[in-house]
C-alpha cells in the first residue's frame, strides 16, 4: 500500500483501542495451553500451541504453517507484497516451567486480571509476559491494520520458535534450510524490557558468551592431611591460585589478548546513556552492596552494557557436607563465563582463557575443559533507518523520547539471525522489570500489551517512509 495517511493510522490504533476486549481474550486463549517446551510432558502441548498460532495468523491473511523440527515445530507466516521493506518478526511460544507450583497465587495457566496500585491491571500468568503477551503485540498490531485497510503497510514474514526455552536447539538448522523464504530487510524481536515504566527502549547491544568448566587433578585420590600437607598439591590451592589470576587490581581482566578488538563506545551513545534517569547507587543498594566492582574507570552502565567481563560462577571440591574432613582434594572445578563486546572473537577468548589456565597449572597435575557455549557480540547499526524510524514511532507513542540500550546478556538467536539471514535485528520489548518473568506469579501489565499493540501500528507505519525514501 502507499505511505498510510495520517487518518489511516489514526483509524488503525482507534480499532485497536475498541477491540481490547478480543485482543486480550486471543491471548488467554494462547496462554491457557501450557506449552512448557523443557518437560516432555507438554510436547503435545507445545504442538497445539503452534497449530493456534497458525490457525490465528491465518485468520488475518497471511500465509500460515507449521513446520517440523527435530524438537518442537517452529510456526512460520507471511503476508507478502510487491516492493517496500521486508520484515521479519520473531517470538517463541514455549514458557518456563511454573515451579514451585505452591508459590503461585492463581492457576499458571488461567489468566487471570489483578488491579495494580498504581492504576493498571496486571495480567497473571506464566508466559503472560514471557513471550506470549509480548509476541501477540505484534499480531494484533497487523491485525488492526488488516482488519482497517485490508492490507499491511509493509512486507511481513513472522516466525515463532517452541525451544527458545530449552536453548533453541533447532533453530539454527532451521534458519540454514528456510534462509532463501525468511531473509529480510531486518529482524524485529520483541522479548525484552523497557527502560523503565513509562520509558520505551529499543535494545541495540547484546554481549556475546564464552562458557567454560575446568577441572584440575593433582593427586590420583583425595588424601589425609596430616599424613600428606605441605608435601602433597592441594587440587582447590591450585584452582583458587588461577581463579585469582584472572582479574587485574583495577578490576579489568588479566588474560593476555582479552581486550583485543574491544573499541571504545561511541561519544554519542555516552551520552545518551548519561542522560538515562540511573541511580548507581540505587542500582547496588538493591542487591545489598554499595561498592562498584570492575573497571574502576567505567561508568555501571558502560560496564554491564558495553565492556567484557570474567565472572567465576561456581566452584567445588574437596569436602563440603555436614561436619569435618580434614582432605587434600584431588580435584576442583570451577565454571566461569566471559561475557563479550562486539569485536572480541569466542573462540579466541576461549583460546586465551585455556592457555591462561594451562601455563599456570603445575607439571604434576592436569587439566580438562568443557564447553558450555560460543556466542559472539552483536550490535545494531546506529545508522540503520529501521532503527531510526522505530525510535521515532516509539517516542510518539510512549509520549517519552525513547532510549537506546544495552544489555549484558547475551540472546544467542540473534546473532544466528545475522550469520544465516544476514539480518540484523532490533529489539524492541514492552516487558516492565517487575514481570517475575520465569518466576511464579509472572504478570504482563495491560497497559504494555495495549500501548504494546499501538506501537507496532506505529512502527510498521514509519517503516513504509523507508521505502518512500530508497525509491
Amino acid at each position: 500500500m502507499p505511505k498510510p495517511t495520517n487518518d489511516q493510522i489514526e483509524a488503525v490504533l482507534s480499532h485497536v483501542d475498541q477491540t481490547m476486549d478480543q485482543s486480550l481474550q486471543r491471548l488467554f486463549d494462547l496462554i491457557r495451553i501450557p506449552s512448557v517446551s523443557t518437560d516432555p510432558a507438554y510436547r503435545d502441548d507445545c504442538r497445539r500451541a503452534a497449530e493456534w498460532l497458525s490457525s490465528d495468523l491465518a485468520t488475518i491473511g497471511f500465509d500460515a504453517s507449521v513446520r517440523d523440527t527435530s524438537g518442537h515445530p517452529m510456526v512460520v507466516g507471511h503476508e507478502k507484497r510487491a516492493g517496500g521493506p521486508h520484515v521479519l518478526f520473531y517470538g517463541h511460544y514455549d514458557v518456563q516451567p511454573v515451579d514451585p507450583l505452591p508459590l503461585w497465587k492463581t492457576d499458571p495457566f488461567e489468566p487471570v486480571l489483578q488491579p495494580l496500585e498504581n492504576g493498571d491491571t496486571a495480567i497473571v500468568a506464566r508466559g503472560a509476559s514471557d513471550d506470549k503477551g509480548q509476541l501477540m503485540t505484534f499480531v494484533e498490531a497487523c491485525r488492526a491494520w488488516k482488519s482497517v485497510t485490508g492490507t499491511l503497510p509493509i512486507q511481513v514474514s513472522i516466525l515463532f520458535e517452541g525451544e527458545e526455552e530449552a536453548g533453541s536447539p533447532s533453530l539454527a538448522p532451521f534458519l540454514d534450510k528456510t534462509a532463501s523464504e525468511l531473509v529480510a530487510d531486518t529482524v524485529l524481536v520483541c522479548d525484552t524490557d523497557m527502560w523503565d515504566h513509562d520509558t520505551p527502549a529499543v535494545t541495540t547491544m547484546l554481549r556475546g558468551l564464552v562458557s567454560q568448566e575446568i577441572e584440575i587433578t593433582c593427586a590420583d585420590r583425595d588424601l589425609h592431611s596430616g599424613m600428606f600437607g605441605n608435601a602433597a598439591r592441594n587440587a582447590l590451592q591450585v584452582l583458587s591460585e588461577i581463579v585469582a589470576s584472572l582479574r587485574t587490581p583495577d578490576g579489568g581482566v588479566a588474560i593476555a589478548g582479552f581486550y583485543d578488538g574491544v573499541q571504545e563506545l561511541p561519544e554519542a551513545v555516552k551520552a545518551q546513556w548519561k542522560s538515562l534517569p540511573f541511580d548507581e547507587d540505587g542500582f547496588l543498594r538493591d542487591i545489598g552492596l554499595s561498592i562498584p566492582a570492575g573497571e574502576k574507570d567505567r561508568s555501571i552502565l558502560e560496564q554491564v552494557w558495553a565492556r567484557p567481563s570474567c565472572e567465576i560462577n561456581g566452584m567445588s571440591g574437596g569436602y563440603t557436607g555436614d561436619g569435618f574432613k580434614t582432605v587434600i582434594p584431588a580435584k576442583a572445578s570451577a565454571k566461569i563465563s566471559f561475557r563479550l563486546v562486539e569485536g572480541q572473537d569466542p573462540v579466541a577468548i576461549r583460546d586465551a582463557f585455556q592457555a591462561h589456565v594451562r601455563a599456570r597449572i603445575p607439571s604434576d597435575c592436569s587439566v580438562s575443559f568443557k564447553e558450555y557455549g560460543l556466542a559472539p557480540a552483536t550490535t545494531m547499526p546506529l545508522d540503520s533507518p529501521f532503527l531510526r524510524k522505530t525510535l521515532e514511532a516509539l517516542t510518539v507513542e510512549w509520549q517519552r523520547e525513547a532510549a537506546l540500550a544495552g544489555t549484558g546478556g547475551s540472546i544467542p538467536i540473534i546473532g544466528e539471525f545475522k550469520r544465516r539471514l544476514g539480518c540484523d535485528a532490533l529489539l524492541v520489548g514492552f516487558a516492565r522489570f517487575d514481570n517475575r518473568i520465569h518466576s511464579p506469579n509472572e504478570k504482563y501489565d495491560l497497559s504494555s500489551f495495549h500501548k504494546g499493540i499501538r506501537s507496532w501500528v506505529r512502527i510498521l507505519a514509519s517503516f513504509c517512509e523507508i521505502e518512500q525514501a530508497a525509491s
